[in-house]
């Protein structure tokens, strides 16, 4: 059996390490903080990246709408009937959301991890959007709640970061990772399967690099094309090929063998808007994708890290 598991996964999901650090169901309420993204405003690009949504990735966010506190009690209300001894993770998931000044960060992150039973904070941003004053504000934020950075790269080929419009390259990538790590502050990584040209082999290396560079958490998504995006025109256009769900499996299963056996898999498929998909129609069937994984790991008779070494 794998030694990180509550429930004969053989990869060591989000939930087990919550419960071994936490003694505890944690589960994250995702938030949408109203930032923007400097591959948006002018910055970086105007456009973002070509699959990004309207929103900016936060698609399950709280409703931009309403104030952050009852963004988190209309999420919490929900989880907690599941779960009435759960503690929280607040997630501020929508778009960039180190991209304001300190000031700013304070008065949307601090009463957020001054709720009951808020165990940390998650934080989805970019390499590029990390300031020196903002890295500062993390550490002290580090020292205070259980914080985790999630940095988007979605892949290490700058070939492939230009042509998706990333706005940033690997270098930018590490460089920011490093000094994160400096810190002591948790990392976790978004990488995408599936890009435009990129073969198997391409996204295999994503996940050896990654491996290398000592990440603490992973996801690992599967690429959707979405309506209204760039995306959407390239594959109207000039069709690529979009990768079946066996191919998925085949290609996460290879890289979870690379990833060593520490590294938390925080997402290992995607959860795509029903009414705004265009391709593949198979990630909508997410629990079919999560129990093919274990079947065929288990047919392969494989683990996370067999061949991290």
């Amino acid at each position: 059996m794998f030694k990180n598991t509550l429930d004969n996964k053989r990869y060591y999901t989000l939930n087990c390490f919550y419960k071994k650090k936490f003694g505890t169901k944690v589960f994250k309420v995702s938030l949408n903080g109203g930032f923007t993204c400097p591959n948006k405003d002018g910055t970086v690009g105007k456009n973002g990246c070509i699959f990004c949504s309207k929103l900016g990735s936060g698609d399950f966010a709280g409703n931009i709408n309403k104030d952050l506190i009852t963004q988190f009690n209309e999420v919490k209300s929900i989880l907690h009937n599941k779960w009435p001894k759960a503690k929280y993770i607040g997630y501020f998931q929508a778009n960039t959301n180190t991209y304001a000044s300190v000031e700013e960060l304070k008065e949307k992150f601090e009463p957020i991890i001054k709720l009951e039973n808020v165990v940390g904070l998650n934080i989805a941003t970019r390499s590029d959007a990390i300031s020196d004053k903002v890295l500062d504000y993390l550490t002290d934020l580090n020292k205070r709640t259980y914080l985790t950075i999630e940095l988007g790269l979605q892949s290490i080929h700058d070939k492939t970061l230009k042509l998706i419009n990333r706005g940033h390259d690997l270098k930018n990538f590490e460089d920011c990772f490093k000094k994160l790590k400096k810190r002591n502050i948790n990392v976790v990584v978004h990488i995408i399967n599936g890009l435009p040209y990129e073969t198997k082999d391409m996204m295999i290396e994503t996940a050896k690099y990654l491996n290398k560079l000592k990440i603490d958490g992973i996801k690992i998504h599967m690429l959707h094309i979405i309506k209204n995006t760039e995306l959407a025109k390239m594959y109207e256009e000039k069709p690529f090929h979009i990768l079946s769900k066996e191919e998925y499996i085949d290609i996460v299963i290879n890289q979870l063998e690379y990833l060593d056996e520490n590294i938390v898999i925080n997402r290992i498929t995607g959860d795509p808007v029903k009414e705004d998909l265009i391709e593949p129609v198979w990630l909508l069937k997410k629990f079919v994708v999560l129990n093919d994984i274990d079947k065929e790991m288990k047919k392969r008779n494989t683990y996370q890290g067999v061949k991290a070494r």
